[in-house]
Formats: C-alpha cells, sequence, structure tokens
C-alpha cells in the first residue's frame, strides 16, 4: 500500500483494525489526524495533490472536468454562459482559470457557482471567482451560514476555521432540497444530502452526447473526517439520522456516470487513460457507483459501532 493511497484510507474512509496493521510506518493514524486538525489537512493536500494542476478534459456533452490532481472542478459549458461546480481550496483559483482557458472557455464567462459543501477544499475559491466573473453563487440553505463566515460556523472545523476555512462571500441565492439551477442546455437538480456538512448537496443531471443520453450524479455527504463524531456522542442533534437518510437516498440513484468530488473516489486518472480510445464510455460506471456508495455505508456502521463500543472521553 503507497503512502498515498494509505493516508487516503485513513483521511476518508475511516480505519479499521486489519486497515492499521496494513498502514506503512510513518503514516498518521486517525487518532493522530483527529487530534490535529492542522496535520490532517497539510497532509491530505500534499498526499492527495489537492493544489497540483491536471490536465483539463471533456467528460460528456458540456461537461468538463478542470480541478486539480486531487480536487474535482466541473464546468458546464454552454452558448448562454458557464456552471463551476466546486472551486477547489483557496489557492486554486487561477488554476482553474488556466484549465478553463486551456479548453477554449473563458472563466469570465462562468455566470453560476455551485458546491458539493461548504469546506475549502471545495468552496476555497468562490471568492475569485465571483470577483472575477460576476457569478451568482448557489448554496444550500444548511450551508450558507459557513460559506458567508469562511467556514466560522461548521460544526466541525468552526473553531478551527484558520485552518479549514476561506474567504468569506456572499451567497445569491439560497438552495433548497430538490432545487434546479438551469443556464442554456443544462438543467442540474440539488438533492439535500447532509452528514459531512449540514448542507452537503449531491447533483444530479441528464447530459446528451452523440444523441446518447447519460444520467450523472456527484454524490456528497456521506464521507466523514477523522475526528468526527457520528453517534454518540452526536456532533449535532440529528447526525446519525442525517447520514442514513443520505446514504439512503445516494443508495436509490441509478447513474451512468459518476463523480467525485475527490479525484481517488472515481478513478480519475485509470478513466483519462481509457477515455483516450473509448470515449464518454470510458465514464460509464454504474457498478463502480455501487461500490462506492457501499463502502461508505460499511465506513459509516463501522463508526457508529466503533463509538458506541468505546466510552467518549471529554477532552
Amino acid at each position: 500500500m503507497s503512502i498515498r493511497i494509505g493516508l487516503s484510507v485513513v483521511l476518508f474512509a475511516g480505519l479499521s483494525a486489519a486497515t492499521a496493521q496494513e498502514m506503512p510506518r510513518g503514516t498518521p493514524t486517525k487518532e493522530q489526524l483527529a487530534s490535529d486538525k492542522r496535520m490532517f489537512i497539510t497532509l491530505a493536500n500534499k498526499a492527495l495533490k489537492w493544489d497540483e494542476p491536471a490536465d483539463p478534459i471533456r467528460i460528456v456533452g458540456p461537461l468538463y472536468f478542470v480541478g486539480a490532481q486531487g480536487l474535482s472542478s466541473w464546468l458546464f459549458a454552454t452558448p448562454a454562459g458557464h456552471i463551476l461546480l466546486n472551486t477547489g481550496t483557496p489557492k486554486s483559483g487561477p488554476m482553474i482559470a488556466d484549465s478553463i482557458r486551456k479548453l477554449g472557455f473563458k472563466p469570465e464567462d462562468i455566470r453560476i457557482l455551485i458546491n458539493g459543501h461548504g469546506h475549502s477544499d471545495h468552496a476555497g475559491a468562490f471568492a475569485y471567482f465571483k470577483k472575477l466573473s460576476g457569478a451568482q453563487l448557489a448554496v444550500m440553505q444548511e450551508d450558507v451560514a459557513m460559506i458567508e463566515d469562511g467556514g466560522k460556523s461548521d460544526f466541525h472545523y468552526g473553531r478551527d476555521w484558520k485552518v479549514m476555512g476561506q474567504p468569506p462571500v456572499k451567497v445569491d441565492r439560497v438552495l433548497r432540497d430538490g432545487d434546479t439551477v438551469r443556464l442554456g442546455e443544462v438543467m442540474l437538480t440539488a438533492y439535500h444530502t447532509p452528514g459531512h456538512t449540514r448542507g452537503a448537496t449531491t447533483w444530479v443531471t441528464t447530459l446528451v452526447q452523440d444523441g446518447q443520453a447519460y444520467e450523472v450524479v456527484f454524490p456528497d455527504g456521506a464521507g466523514f473526517n477523522p475526528g468526527y463524531r457520528v453517534a454518540q456522542p452526536p456532533e449535532y442533534p440529528g447526525i446519525e439520522h442525517d447520514y442514513r437518510t443520505t446514504l439512503h437516498r445516494l443508495e436509490m440513484l441509478e447513474p451512468d456516470i459518476w463523480l467525485g468530488h475527490h479525484t481517488e473516489y472515481f478513478d480519475l486518472i485509470g478513466k483519462r487513460q481509457r477515455a483516450a480510445s473509448q470515449g464518454v464510455q470510458a465514464w460509464v460506471d454504474p457498478e463502480g457507483y455501487r461500490q462506492f456508495v457501499a463502502g461508505k455505508r460499511r465506513a459509516f456502521e463501522d463508526e457508529v459501532d466503533a463509538e458506541k463500543d468505546v466510552p467518549f472521553k471529554q477532552k
């Protein structure tokens, strides 16, 4: 197991006893990362290459990947202007703008900004792109506060907002479950899938290429970082119920193409390589989606069991 893969397991999937035995020497444990949020963010950024540029690529129809090696940003390019889903970290704005220009589009033509959830690795450059383009910023109601206060109201990282925060920015449109965002031929539906943040959002759309329609899903909300308390004692009242509702909702979706907000989730590298010969079919992966959600379900249930089996010690 490589350091990068090993750290990814610790950061985003929880750490079982068996996994802990396989971890490379020197890789921090879940407990160490939980107690030191700055270490968590610093190592995640470096090991998972959150701020390292990646070549942009067309996925299907008007949808393009314009993110970093480890973090996804998605451009929906239409004649009426563009939608940008996720902006990466606070440092990522110019890098993403360059990727958009490499595709022949103008970042100044972005008309709508949206996100999966309000953490700084996905919403960090909202302020940059809003200043650059004047785009409307649309955010799920429960995450509006943390976008506008730079992360201070986040239930887990709020007291450490200087570690996991971002430049505050005014939200122009407050979204609620089932709302849609439309521009040109693109319509995205926002589903409230709370857990990872209170306002985590799963986006669903149908895109067409060469006469074929594809349901595309951007799942969010089911992951938890080291230090999260999802059951006992809960980070906030109702968090366990939120996670269970979100997992059920994600399990009910049946996408042709699914695209995660972290690139290792959906094997960007492997699918990019296959796309050179297979085109859009390289991104079609319904079984991969089922396995991804099942893995989130297993990690969550393991975490609940672990929390309920071990007495919590208040620091």
